[in-house]
């Protein structure tokens, strides 16, 4: 059999991130990851990718308030491009604080859910998924039971979850210690990065030794806390070069970075949003997770500007 190849030029031409390869809708299997320690059920959401062979992971994190079916159009669109994406869920700081309660009830309780101790308790609830997903992969009879990838594991959440993503992935602590790094994350993407007020940004963030993408908004400001627009966009500066990347979308809001699923009725620029981070997203996965240089051509070439408007902000070190 004669066998032809596609010339690296035209397969780099070819390479379009925002479409669909596989499935329309990726299988999803719902589980729950038990730590017998502290006696704490974290709840996950799958997204299958449609091969059988070993996937990548990538993780997500929702932000206060949110749940593991937050962002389902990035699980199904990261599963459709081969990734096993699962999005978890942090009891505490998850949709259980405002659900049931009057309205005017429910701004007081998120409050008091963005604490130190729910952020600690997502901080352990990680590496208590990633041994659980060990152990699920060497498991005979299970869904995920050889399908996974474990050398190749990313991480990303939004606002909440960025902080969260941001402390497991190579942020040290105002004291210059990365106490809570997990080497088993090789890439991470942050949604509403931030910086607390006060602290020296390069000694926080001035050690980050694995690529990070930080994606926010011109007008990315929580309803809850006091992280203004300054403070997002001090992290990418505070970065070392190499892998690290910042996509600011013009007027982009807080809101839209935790959109559940779109349909029809999305407004347009929720779209161009949408349709701008699942591509760079994929990009960036496909770059340090997949090693696929026809994704490493676009991301770092004219790609990014096929998918962004003018007004958006696109810069990478």
């Amino acid at each position: 059999m004669i066998s032809f190849q596609v010339p690296v030029q035209e397969q780099i031409n070819a390479y379009d991130p925002a479409m669909i390869f596989h499935q329309q809708n990726p299988e999803r299997i719902e589980l729950v990851v038990h730590d017998p320690i502290r006696y704490r059920a974290v709840p996950v959401l799958v997204y299958l990718p449609a091969q059988s062979s070993p996937a990548p992971v990538v993780m997500f994190c929702h932000g206060l308030g949110g749940s593991r079916k937050d962002n389902a159009y990035l699980g199904q669109h990261w599963a459709a491009n081969g990734y096993m994406a699962i999005f978890i869920q942090h009891p505490g700081s998850d949709d259980s604080v405002w659900k049931g309660k009057p309205p005017d009830e429910r701004i007081t309780a998120m409050k008091g859910a963005a604490s130190p101790r729910n952020f600690m308790l997502r901080l352990k609830d990680i590496p208590v998924v990633l041994d659980q997903l060990e152990k699920w992969n060497t498991t005979k009879g299970h869904a995920l039971y050889e399908r996974m990838d474990l050398d190749r594991i990313g991480m990303s959440g939004h606002s909440f979850g960025a902080m969260t993503t941001q402390a497991l992935s190579g942020q040290t602590t105002s004291l210059g210690n990365a106490s809570f790094t997990d080497s088993r994350i090789k890439a991470a993407i942050i949604f509403s990065p931030s910086t607390p007020h006060g602290e020296d940004t390069t000694q926080m963030f001035g050690n980050v030794k694995i690529p990070w993408m930080l994606i926010t908004g011109t007008k990315d400001i929580a309803p809850i806390g006091t992280v203004d627009m300054k403070s997002r966009l001090a992290v990418f500066p505070a970065l070392p070069p190499g892998g690290k990347y910042e996509l600011v979308l013009y007027e982009a809001k807080h809101s839209d970075f935790s959109i559940r699923s779109l349909s029809k009725n999305t407004k347009a620029t929720n779209l161009h949003y949408n349709q701008a981070i699942v591509a760079l997203s994929t990009a960036f996965w496909d770059t340090w997770l997949g090693e696929n240089v026809s994704a490493d051509a676009w991301l770092h070439g004219d790609g990014p500007n096929s998918v962004l408007k003018k007004k958006d902000a696109w810069q990478w070190k």
